[in-house]
Order: C-alpha cells, then sequence, then structure tokens
C-alpha cells in the first residue's frame, strides 16, 4: 500500500495582513512556527520516517513549514515548484479587498480567488485550475514512478485541493462545481491499496497543529 500525507502550511503573515498569498513569498509567524513543530512531533510519533520522502513547495510558507516538520523526521525537504500556490497574475502584492474588487470571473461561494470554471481566469495573467491540475499532474507521476517509498507533501491550500481531486480520480470539469477546502496546518492522509483503489482516509485534520 502506498501512503502519502499532505501538509498545508501553517500559518503565515499574508493569513494576518489580509493580503493574497500566491507566489509571494510569506514568512510563517510565531504561531505557525510552533504550529509546524506541532505537527512535526506528532508525525514522528506515529511513523516510520525512513518509509517516507518528503516533498514541498519552494515558497518561503512552505518550505519553512517543511523543515520544521523534517527536523523531527530527519530528513531534508526536496522542494517542487509544481507544487506552488496558484499564481494570480496582476493580484500578487495586492490586499484580499483588492482582488474582490478586481475579479476578472465568478469566483466559487465564499471565496476571493477561486474561480468558477476549471478555464476561468480571476485575474490578468493568471493561472487556470486546468493549468495547476496540469502541473501537479506531472509532479505526481513523476514522483510515483521515481521512488516505490510513501509521500509527505508540503503545499497550499488551492493546489492541494486540486492534488485531492486527481489522487480520487475526478474528471477536472466536475471542479467546475466541487472543491476540497482546506484550512492552516491541515494534515490528510490518502493511500492507494493493492488493486489500485485510491483513498483519503482523513481530510485535514487540524489536531496536529495543537
Amino acid at each position: 500500500m502506498r501512503k502519502i500525507i499532505t501538509i498545508q502550511h501553517t500559518q503565515s503573515e499574508q493569513h494576518l495582513n489580509k493580503m493574497i498569498g500566491s507566489w509571494s513569498d510569506w514568512d510563517l509567524t510565531a504561531s505557525g512556527i510552533d504550529q509546524a513543530n506541532n505537527i512535526g512531533k506528532r508525525l514522528s510519533s506515529e511513523i516510520n520516517a525512513n518509509e517516507y520522502v518528503l516533498y514541498s513547495s519552494d515558497l518561503s510558507r512552505a518550505k519553512s513549514t517543511a523543515e520544521i516538520v523534517g527536523s523531527y523526521l530527519g530528513t531534508s525537504p526536496i522542494y517542487a515548484e509544481a507544487l506552488r500556490e496558484f499564481h494570480l497574475g496582476e493580484a500578487i502584492g495586492h490586499s484580499k479587498e483588492w482582488a474582490k474588487n478586481n475579479l476578472c470571473c465568478s469566483v466559487f461561494p465564499g471565496t476571493v480567488d477561486w474561480s468558477q470554471k476549471v478555464d476561468d481566469i480571476p485575474f490578468a495573467n493568471s493561472e487556470t485550475k486546468l493549468d495547476v491540475w496540469n502541473r501537479v499532474s506531472v509532479f505526481l507521476d513523476n514522483v510515483l514512478r521515481a521512488t516505490d517509498k510513501n509521500l509527505i507533501i508540503v503545499s497550499h491550500d488551492g493546489t492541494l485541493s486540486i492534488l485531492f481531486a486527481i489522487w480520487l480520480g475526478l474528471d477536472i470539469e466536475q471542479l467546475n462545481r466541487i472543491s476540497f477546502f482546506g484550512k492552516t496546518g491541515g494534515v490528510s492522509f490518502l493511500s492507494e491499496d493493492d488493486h489500485g483503489n485510491r483513498i483519503i482516509h482523513r481530510l485535514n485534520d487540524m489536531s496536529y497543529i495543537q
């Protein structure tokens, strides 16, 4: 059985200053550092770290989360640009309030920058859901072929939402009407059994940051 643990990066500065995250490099807050330490401690008591390879987005908030978690597991992250959050084009460097007032398409209810349709562009020069689907699909296929080990993946809310859909074998068009919303520091557990069945055992478990 192949196992994957995903970690949504812990609290970072843009969660407090109400800025767009995207490809901007935001540092973890003091609380985010504590949360990452708690995740690392908990995982180190639950898994055999030698059975896992740790991958992470190379953006600062995910990178720092992965480095802290990895320190408890005795492993260093492998950084992958494919695991970055959505590139939001001209919204980068702006506030979420600015984003609300400058949308180029309809967004999923309750969100600021999550386009409703898979090929919609929320801001000029943004990635679409399809763009992120393609880069995450290539990453996941390559990594699963490259190693027989289990995986730990540290990434971002939007990117992990796409990864979960890919893992379950959903048709991308279904993302026009469904989504997987995560929370800061959420830990999820996925697996593929010996018959090729893919499972999400736990989604966005928040107990690990405590």
